[in-house]
């Protein structure tokens, strides 16, 4: 697409955090938001969306359309996942988020949640990582986690193929589930880890294989907040944690230290950030088992996910 055809937005309202991306016609970066809104509190025990969580997420969507105005945005496409997918009144937060925003909501099914995520992995993956063999990339969400399997495109406008499997073992859903204590008690986590194990196994076994020794591209705050525990961040640095690599042995070490304290010491870790203490315990064991699961000894953290795809979409 031509230059001049203006700045696009990708907006995503997940289970735990909305975020926003936008881009300009030349395709640099203008704003790229995050904020922790929980649309899917409680979303895993009633089916529902409760009022204050979709208060608080369209209250951020209200916000994003101001910086969407003001970069001059010619298109949108405003996605919702696992919360929405999962919610029986998932049209009151629709018709809520399409009159804050003026663009109406996609529910993606998780294999298009899936191929999007896939696409932003690929925006910037080194040259290195590329080649003719399939990778995986894990998206580990607050309310499902996705696995896709695929080679990464030849060149700039190649669609990737794809094959993707969602399951419901998100870090909000498995917290809320799963842990009554904080920090959580040895059966809890026991409990947990036996499901998350069953689900990463059902994935192997209904996905195309993978090469031994292969990379594991993870997305997600998740997997972002681990490089950043692991590079003791004091602030968000994305040069920094963009492509940073994490080894089995410290994704493990990091899910014994984490799920070893409460919540209050975990947000006085460098790395930490508000909205998350709480449910990465569920998450860092989400991306434990799936490097166990899948036999990878490494994975590539990557900040261009799913926005990076919708993105693509548009341009």
């Amino acid at each position: 697409m031509a230059d001049d055809a203006g700045a696009v937005a990708a907006l995503d309202c997940g289970t735990n955090s909305t975020r926003l991306l936008i881009v300009d016609g030349p395709g640099a970066v203008v704003a790229r938001e995050m904020r922790i809104t929980r649309l899917g509190e409680g979303v895993d025990a009633t089916h529902k969306l409760s009022a204050d969580a979709i208060g608080r997420t369209v209250g951020v969507l209200s916000e994003y359309r101001r910086l969407m105005d003001g970069a001059g945005v010619a298109r949108a496409r405003l996605v919702a996942t696992s919360a929405a997918r999962d919610a029986v009144n998932a049209e009151e937060f629709f018709s809520a988020a399409e009159e804050a925003t003026g663009v109406r909501p996609e529910l993606l099914s998780g294999l298009e949640e899936g191929r999007l995520s896939f696409t932003g992995a690929m925006a910037s993956l080194p040259a290195a990582e590329r080649g003719s063999e399939p990778v995986l990339v894990v998206d580990i969400g607050g309310g499902s986690t996705e696995l896709v399997v695929g080679v990464p495109p030849a060149g700039p406008g190649d669609v990737p193929e794809v094959a993707a499997i969602s399951l419901d073992i998100g870090c909000v859903r498995l917290t809320e589930r799963f842990f009554h204590h904080d920090p959580p008690l040895g059966d809890e986590l026991a409990e947990t880890r036996a499901f998350v194990g069953a689900e990463v196994e059902r994935a192997r076994a209904g996905l195309p294989p993978v090469p031994e020794g292969g990379i594991l591209i993870g997305l997600a705050g998740t997997v972002s907040t681990v490089a950043a525990l692991e590079g003791h961040l004091s602030h968000y640095d994305r040069d920094r944690i963009h492509h940073a690599v994490l080894s089995r042995d410290q994704v493990d070490g990091w899910l014994e230290k984490l799920a070893g304290e409460d919540r209050r010491a975990r947000m006085s870790r460098a790395g930490m950030v508000e909205g998350r203490a709480d449910v990465i315990v569920g998450g860092v064991l989400v991306l434990a088992e799936v490097m166990a699961g899948f036999e990878r000894s490494r994975c590539l953290v990557s900040e261009d996910d799913i926005l990076d795809g919708i993105v693509a979409s548009l341009r």
